[in-house]
């Protein structure tokens, strides 16, 4: 068998290795649902509650009403999102002896992968729970770039959004580069700070760069300010095999994913509707 010396238990972990590296969008994503999903068509039950009523009385004494019942928000979310490859190699195991070729292949399909799972986190921005904060878009410049983010995070914190908590914000290249002229301290030397598309820092905001981000119908740009408890991501599995096809002489990898994603805390996410402008 030309494909002996594939493993594809191997070979599956180094794409999950390297899709975590790929992502921008999931980062920002709450994913303790993850382990409670095996295959396509699970479904997660994510648990939520109401807030009690708070009582505040300057009696000495308290007295106590009978116990309210606090509603049950809990939402349930599918897994049905799946994006796989599958490609020819003329001899795994002699590509796999040379070195290079396989791993390039690898990385190629991880990083599409990653842009498939990323387009649908950042889809979220047009799903009906979003809350935008203006209805037409906004025509973005350098001086009023900080302005428009400014009014996202108004908004995010009068729905008691605490400021010292993890918010994060994608934005396409060219909302970066007029926040970059508008705010210079935007950019940081910390390696560690640049990963998965992260370009610096706009308050307490970590600010990422990504091509994915979702456009409206008239081409708008639909950006995401948000907590990490706002969306639900799920990508309980990667799969990867070798294979020889019927209709040929090669060899031949495929592999798939599975993941989704939903909000599942809406108020904890605003989106900037926006456009360039001059």
């Amino acid at each position: 068998m030309a494909y002996q010396n594939f493993i594809p238990t191997i070979w599956s972990e180094a794409i999950n290795r390297e899709l975590e590296k790929a992502l921008v969008y999931a980062e920002g994503c709450n994913r303790q649902y993850e382990g409670d999903v095996k295959k396509m068509g699970d479904t997660v039950r994510i648990l939520g509650v109401g807030k009690p009523t708070i009582t505040t009385t300057e009696n000495k004494e308290i007295v106590l009403s009978d116990p309210e019942n606090v509603d049950d928000m809990s939402l349930t979310m599918a897994i049905k999102q799946v994006s796989y490859f599958n490609y020819k190699i003329d001899d795994i195991d002699k590509r796999q002896a040379v070195g290079g070729v396989m791993e390039a292949l690898n990385a190629e399909a991880t990083y599409g992968l990653a842009d498939e799972m990323d387009k649908h986190i950042a889809s979220m921005a047009a799903a009906r729970e979003a809350v935008k904060v203006a209805g037409s878009a906004t025509a973005i410049t350098k001086s009023n770039v900080l302005d428009e983010i400014d009014k996202g995070l108004e908004k995010l914190y009068a729905n008691n959004v605490k400021p010292n908590g993890k918010i994060m914000m994608e934005v396409p290249p060219w909302f970066y580069m007029r926040l970059k002229a508008a705010y210079t301290a935007l950019d940081t030397d910390n390696s560690k700070m640049l990963e998965n598309g992260r370009v610096g820092r706009y308050g307490n905001i970590i600010v990422k760069m990504s091509n994915n981000v979702a456009s409206d119908s008239s081409g708008n740009s639909l950006i995401m300010i948000h907590t990490d408890k706002a969306i639900a991501f799920a990508n309980p599995m990667t799969h990867t095999e070798a294979y020889r096809p019927e209709k040929g002489f090669s060899d031949a990898v495929k592999g798939f994913v599975l993941y989704q994603a939903k909000i599942v805390r809406p108020k904890e996410l605003i989106v900037l509707n926006v456009k360039a402008g001059d």
